[in-house]
Formats: structure tokens, C-alpha cells, sequence
């Protein structure tokens, strides 16, 4: 079993509230928009750490990470990407691929919009945990922390940080 903490657009900031939940998690999935390459450093070193770049990420962290991020975890397939839509709206890069070779996890970040939805055509959970950083226009800062087990998905909490003025 794996505890999971999924993160988006941190915009270069993160703060003791992110670090106490990081430090909760077996491994931490970084959904684009890192900001700077420290931000994911910091995760690096207290926990494993998948992620994707955003389009506001810089070269640094764009030479670290990749566009898209396929993996398998216990017997969960994931696929991670910044920007990816959302179950009948996917954007057009991916939309053909997903459609042909869906994984049981799609994540994508970039709306600042926490969502998780389940899309019945495709058979897969689609997640966007928001927007953990403090730029953007999103009032409530977020993420999702999850449990995989074996292939099963599970104790799914959204997690709000603080509400901004």
C-alpha cells in the first residue's frame, strides 16, 4: 500500500502546511507549475517525488522533469500531465492516446480548479488537486492525498490549506 499526496501549481511557494502533509505521504506527485527547481528539491528530500512540468516552469525544471509522467504503482496505471483536460473535454495532445490506452488514473493541474471525477466512457479517475501555491486566482489552496492499494483506490481527501483574501 501506498500513501499518496498530489499536488499542483505550488508557483515557486511552499510553506510548513505543504511540508507537514509531505512528510504524512509514502510519495508525493507534483502535477506542473513547480515554479522553481528548489520547491522540488525540498519535496526530493524528505520523500519521493514524481512530477511533470507546467507552462510557467523554466528550463531548470523542465531538463529535471518531463511533459508527461506514465507510471504503474502497486497495480494502478497512472498518467500525469500539466495540462490535460478533463473527462470529455481532454485536451487535443492527449485525447487520441487516452481514448486508445486509458490508464486508471489520469492527473493533470493548470485549472487552479481542485476536481475529481470519475469518467465512465474511459474507465478511469480523473484528478486535479488545484492549486497548492499562493499565485493564482483560486481562493482556497489544495491537494489530494490517497491511498493505492494493490489496485484498488482508496481514503481519498481533499486537503485545503488556507482560504485567501
Amino acid at each position: 500500500m501506498k500513501k499518496i499526496l498530489l499536488l499542483s501549481d505550488t508557483h515557486s511557494h511552499i510553506d510548513a502546511q505543504i511540508i507537514k502533509y509531505i512528510k504524512q505521504a509514502d510519495e508525493v506527485w507534483h502535477a506542473g507549475d513547480i515554479g522553481v527547481i528548489e520547491v522540488a528539491d525540498t519535496i526530493k528530500k524528505l520523500k519521493p517525488l514524481r512530477a511533470v512540468y507546467g507552462n510557467i516552469d523554466d528550463k531548470t525544471v523542465r531538463a529535471e522533469y518531463p511533459l508527461d509522467q506514465k507510471f504503474e504503482v502497486e497495480k494502478v496505471s497512472v498518467w500525469m500531465t500539466h495540462i490535460g483536460g478533463y473527462p470529455n473535454k481532454y485536451n487535443f495532445r492527449i485525447k487520441e492516446e487516452i481514448q486508445i490506452n486509458p490508464p486508471k488514473i489520469f492527473i493533470s493541474g493548470h485549472s487552479h480548479i481542485l476536481k475529481v471525477q470519475f469518467d465512465q466512457k474511459l474507465n478511469l479517475l480523473h484528478m486535479n488537486p488545484g492549486a497548492a501555491g499562493k499565485h493564482g486566482f483560486h481562493k482556497v489552496r489544495t491537494m489530494l492525498r490517497f491511498e493505492i492499494d494493490k489496485e484498488e483506490i482508496k481514503n481519498l481527501e481533499v486537503i485545503e490549506l488556507e482560504t485567501r483574501s
